[in-house]
């Protein structure tokens, strides 16, 4: 998908990445059932995937989200959309930091049984929160940016977003 709005763009963009990390972290569980994997280069490269860069990313984009676009949209008259979703990233938060903190951990020492479980749970329920999450920010949060705002505001908020890059 295209959108006009580069802020738009950009948060399509960071959708499309995390939906494929994501998907690599249920091929992984998919593959591995119950028992731990082993401590092999794509596990080994989804581990520092997730463990260096997910956390960091995922707060910088939902941070954004709730400073500058549902700022934006209460200005307009369009508050439902915002305390909605702010309300999935203050559950999505914890899930997404407890995953990468245990990904660091076991990219240093590999998976035994217990890691391993706690991995796959907290893997399977980010999974699932975080997909339907995008799903809705890709129906519906995007498209309204993508109507209503105005050039000035677009080069504001995407300035702003870029410089916190």
């Amino acid at each position: 998908m295209n959108f006009r709005n580069r802020i738009c763009q950009t948060l399509h963009d960071e959708h499309l990445a995390n939906i494929a990390l994501l998907q690599r972290v249920g091929q992984l569980l998919a593959a591995q059932g119950r028992t731990p994997p082993d401590n092999n280069q794509a596990v080994q490269r989804l581990l520092s995937d997730l463990g260096s860069g997910m956390a960091n990313e995922v707060k910088r984009h939902f941070d954004f989200e709730e400073s500058g676009l549902f700022t934006y949209l209460d200005s307009i008259g369009e508050s439902a959309i915002g305390i909605h979703l702010t309300e999935e990233h203050s559950m999505l938060r914890p899930l997404v930091a407890q995953l990468c903190e245990t990904a660091h951990a076991m990219g240093e020492r590999g998976f035994n049984a217990e890691s391993w479980n706690q991995f796959r749970n907290l893997g399977a329920e980010l999974c699932g929160q975080m997909s339907a999450h995008i799903q809705k920010e890709e129906m519906a949060l995007l498209p309204l940016i993508e109507e209503s705002m105005d050039s000035q505001t677009e080069i504001r908020l995407y300035q702003d977003y870029m410089e916190n890059t």
